[in-house]
C-alpha cells in the first residue's frame, strides 16, 4: 500500500484538471500570470458564476490561490506539479 501513497496527490491533481474548463483556466493563469475573474469569464464566454465554481475547485485542490487587489481577486497557479503537467500536455 505504501507504493500507492505517493501517487495519491498527483491523482487528485489530475482529477481536478480533467475538466476542459478547469484545464483552460489553469493554462490561462500559467500563460498570463495573475488574472481576475472578469478577464477569465470574458475570455471563456461563460457566466461569472461558472468560472467562480471551477476556480473554487482549483482552490480547494490547492492548485490556485487568490490575492485581493481592491475589489478584484487575482488568481494564480501555485502548484509547481500542475505547471509541469500542463506544460507537458498543452
Amino acid at each position: 500500500m505504501k507504493m500507492i501513497g505517493k501517487y495519491e496527490d498527483i491523482a487528485e491533481i489530475l482529477k481536478v484538471l480533467a475538466h476542459p474548463v478547469r484545464l483552460n483556466l489553469v493554462e490561462t493563469l500559467i500563460t498570463k500570470g495573475p488574472t481576475n475573474v472578469t478577464t477569465m469569464y470574458e475570455k471563456l464566454g461563460m457566466p461569472q458564476s461558472t468560472v467562480s465554481q471551477h476556480l473554487a475547485k482549483l482552490k480547494a485542490a490547492k492548485i490556485v490561490s487568490g490575492t485581493r487587489k481592491g475589489l478584484e481577486i487575482y488568481y494564480e497557479v501555485v502548484d509547481s506539479r500542475t505547471k509541469m503537467i500542463v506544460a507537458n500536455i498543452i
